[in-house]
């Protein structure tokens, strides 16, 4: 499942060397956390948040299909501008 979320993220960025999706375990939970260029975060999130939600809506899917609750989360990571 992280190989296929990576494959499609990638294709959805400017920035795809920048991707980077991390499986963490979250008690019963996966979840896949994508790192992103700071440029690409609003094409994953998308309009109202559709994009996104389309991926949790697959990930789910296939987690279920394995047995496993799965969700995707961006996280943004802080950089310090000074």
């Amino acid at each position: 499942m992280q190989d296929w979320l990576e494959f499609v993220v990638t294709g959805l960025v400017d920035h795809p060397g920048d991707v980077v999706v991390s499986q963490v375990e979250q008690g019963d939970t996966v979840v896949y956390e994508l790192r992103l260029h700071p440029d690409d975060v609003g094409k994953i999130i998308g309009r109202r948040g559709a994009t996104i939600n389309a991926l949790r809506a697959l990930v789910q899917v296939g987690g279920s299909r394995r047995g496993e609750r799965a969700t995707v989360d961006v996280v943004e990571d802080d950089v310090d501008q000074d």
